[in-house]
């Protein structure tokens, strides 16, 4: 009867599909949760695997994800569940013709995660946005900086606990010289 139990614990439930158990068998103490919703897979993982993870998922033919699609944040606040944070990855193999997402969740009070720019170009400009939005740190982004806000903006405005009537200061209007003059005649 033990003998039975055991095996039981450490076969992937019938649910898991194919990346899924391919993930569980190459990262076998890194992937902590997942689902499967209309063959979409979603894969939770620690966050000390993300780079290794992402590097698979790009490499390994039985994987070839081509394209990291976009990456987000989820700030859990009001959902009351611990870690607050949760990153997301969409990923797309054009070969395989499949997607896949990526969840790693951060805590609160350690909100950085490793920067994966060098594995895919299009992250870059992804994770400075996330930073801006939602102050989580990419440890090893060569340019993190604020993207879409202005640099003396105060505080990450997708927060959840960020103050919806919160004044931010006002700054003079900077004068920018034109790099092109796009066929106005000087």
């Amino acid at each position: 009867m033990s003998e039975e139990i055991s095996t039981m614990e450490t076969e992937t439930p019938p649910e898991a599909g194919e990346l899924t158990t391919l993930l569980k068998q190459e990262f076998p103490d890194d992937v902590t949760d997942f689902h499967a919703h209309r063959d979409d897979e979603t894969v939770v993982i620690e966050r000390d695997a993300l780079e290794a993870v992402c590097r698979f998922l790009r490499d390994d033919t039985r994987c070839s994800f081509e394209i990291m699609m976009d990456l987000t944040a989820v700030d859990r606040l009001e959902m009351n569940e611990t870690p607050r944070f949760e990153m997301v990855y969409h990923f797309k193999s054009l070969t395989h013709a499949r997607r896949l997402r990526l969840k790693v969740r951060l805590a609160e009070d350690d909100c950085k995660i490793a920067s994966i720019h060098h594995l895919w170009k299009a992250v870059d400009w992804y994770e400075r946005e996330c930073f801006d939005m939602f102050g989580i740190v990419f440890e090893g982004h060569p340019d993190l900086r604020r993207i879409l806000m202005y640099d003396e903006f105060e505080g990450h405005p997708l927060r959840k606990d960020y103050p919806i009537d919160k004044q931010q200061p006002l700054m003079e209007l900077k004068e920018v010289e034109e790099r092109h003059v796009y066929g106005r005649h000087a």
